[in-house]
This record gives C-alpha cells, structure tokens and sequence, in this order.
C-alpha cells in the first residue's frame, strides 16, 4: 500500500471492531504499517476476548497476519474496556446483528466510528461516505454531533460493496452530464458474504442469481450518495436505480454492467473523455491510502476483469470500460471494483483519513 501523505505529528491509536471476521482481517492487513493510526486495541465477540488475535482468528488474507498484531489481545466490543481508552477511532467489521447499538456507544465515548455494517447508513444524519464523490455529506457532522449529544465522536458509514464500485465509475458523468436512470447487473465475487459465505455446492459451476437485500441497497443508498447536503439536511438525488444482483464464482472483485440515461446527452467519446480527465480527488487531497487514480478507463475490448484489474491502485481504483452507446438508453457501459477494499475495508480507511485531513478527530 503506497503512503504519500505527511504524517500528523504523532500516530493516532485506532481499534478494529469484528477484528476476526471477514472485513476486520482486511481492516488489520490494510492497517498494517499505516504511517497516521497505530493499532492498539482489538474488538471482537465475547468467546474470542481474552485471546491473542493469532490464537482467535481464523485467517484468510492471501498474506501472513501482521506479527505486530498478532499478540494482541482481543477484548470484548465495549467502550469502556481498558484497551479502548485511549482509542480515538474504531474501524467497524462487525455484523450487523450487533453493529448497530455497539457503534452508538463508541461514538458517545468520543470516538470517531468508521462503519462496514449497515445499520446507520439509512440513517437521516449519517453520511455514507465515498471521497471520490461525495466528500461534502462531512458537513453533516456538526449536526449528527448536536442531535445526538456526542462531543468527539460521530459515526461514518461506508456504502454497500456494489454501490461503492458503481457510484465511483458513475461520478464523472453524473458531474459533467446528469444521470436520470441507472440500470446495473452485478456479478459480484463470493468474498462479499463473508466467511465461510456460499457452500462449494452452490457456487461451484454455478451463478446465483439473488444476494439477499442487495438490490434494495443499491437502489437505496445511491440516491443518498449522489445526493446532497442542503441545511444540515441529506438531499436524495433524482435518478432512478434499477438492480439485478449475481453471486458468482470469482474470489474478490465486483463486476457491473451498467446503462445510462444521461440528464444531457453526450456521445461514448465524451463519456470516455470526463472519466478519463476525472480529478484524482482522494490523491489530491494528500490521503495516505490514495490510489494515483480514483477511477480510470481501460480501452481494452474486454476489460475490466476480476483477475486482471482487483488490484489497480492497490484495489483502490474503480475500472471503467466497454463505454458505448445505449440501444435503450444513452450509453452502456462495465465497472470493476475490489469489493473488500475500496468497497469495504480500504473505503472505511480513506473516510478516517479524510476526517483526519479535515481535523475532525480530536
């Protein structure tokens, strides 16, 4: 993971919430040697708490788990645990049988929560939040601080893994053109459920053509994503969302066949023209974890694929390509994103590194 940034004088001491799961492995490996936040404290459900992570985890990252973080000892997911008290942030992984009313006490505690799970994010005063796109719905904080009588604290979620993929392909033309209507197919890879997720039966030479709730997230959470933020207000933005969602056999990265009726028609090369100028934003604005490029354009007839293009930009880059016209609509057009970092994990990170950069961690 490429680093960039300057540092802030002295490293912030973070923890990781669901630590043993699915998501908190991706969290711990990412965190790994991060130049801003030093891992202090590790949260996970009580038959793990009291163990070394080594000896709790049942690891499934491609890499060796962190020797740093190996000996540390697991603690149940409470606020007032002695390893949470110096904690600022906390990266949550949990499920969301537990999620939601867990994150609510840290961040009454004076801790910033950057949230996997889904429970807050239809929630009237909490952002979700892509810097790429969205970097504005930051301003709703004061106001989630005031309703909420938190001081320090505040919770940020990060979208679903699918809509993350697809508001990041999506942001140039909805910012130069307008988008009226989206209609995406996903085929999205077995990683996403988690672990152990899909038995060899059911995905082994196989496609399953229904991944509970995820086509309601889709539909939902984009709106509110390419939305705005009007009086300390969220303001769904009026564009249509239709989804079809696939689980397929394919280990990490989330594949999106999209067409798109545009505010203002614009030809393929127009479309491929405002990706591919399309700022650096997360870049731009100095973040640790930042690819070179949020999103980029592949003009290869067949790409983008999951083996070929999971990990451009380390994983943080969304692939766009096969832009071109819409018998239906206005264009067509494939996104690829890595689910489990820029659309979980490395998501939550780059949200805590915007707050750092915008002095909201205190």
């Amino acid at each position: 993971m490429r680093m960039a940034a300057p540092a802030p004088g002295q490293k912030i001491k973070v923890g990781v919430l669901g630590a043993t799961g699915s998501v908190g492995q991706r969290f711990m490996q990412l965190l790994n040697g991060h130049p801003w936040f030093d891992v202090v404290a590790l949260g996970a459900s009580p038959r793990s708490a009291g163990k070394t992570y080594e000896d709790a985890v049942n690891w499934k990252q491609s890499v060796p788990i962190p020797p740093a973080m190996a000996p540390l000892v697991v603690s149940e997911c409470k606020p007032d645990a002695p390893v949470f008290k110096d904690v600022k942030i906390v990266f949550s992984g949990l499920d969301a049988n537990f999620a939601g009313e867990v994150e609510e006490a840290f961040a009454k505690a004076d801790v910033a929560v950057f949230s996997n799970a889904k429970n807050h994010r239809y929630d009237s005063d909490v952002p979700i939040l892509i810097p790429p796109v969205n970097l504005d719905h930051l301003d709703i904080i004061p106001a989630q601080r005031k309703a909420r009588g938190y001081d320090k604290g505040f919770i940020i979620t990060n979208a679903n893994c699918s809509t993350t993929a697809m508001a990041i392909g999506i942001k140039p033309l909805a910012a130069k053109f307008g988008i009226e209507t989206i209609m995406v197919t996903t085929m999205q890879a077995i990683s996403g459920a988690g672990y152990p997720g899909l038995s060899g039966m059911d995905v082994l030479d196989n496609v399953v053509p229904y991944i509970g709730g995820e086509e309601v997230k889709m539909e939902t959470e984009s709106r509110k994503i390419l939305g705005t933020v009007q009086n300390s207000v969220f303001v769904d933005a009026d564009v249509n969302v239709a989804a079809m969602c696939n689980r397929v056999n394919v280990l990490d990265g989330h594949l999106e066949c999209l067409s798109i009726k545009l505010a203002n028609k614009a030809t393929a090369e127009e479309v491929i023209d405002c990706i591919k100028t399309y700022p650096s934003i997360t870049k731009d604005l100095g973040l640790p974890s930042a690819p070179d490029h949020d999103v980029v354009y592949n003009p290869s007839h067949d790409r983008p694929q999951p083996r070929m293009d999971r990990m451009v930009g380390d994983g943080y880059t969304v692939t766009v390509g096969r832009v071109r016209d819409c018998n239906v609509f206005d264009i067509r057009m494939v996104v690829f994103g890595h689910n489990t970092i820029v659309g979980a994990a490395g998501g939550s990170l780059l949200n805590a590194e915007l707050c750092v950069v915008r002095d909201l961690i205190n």
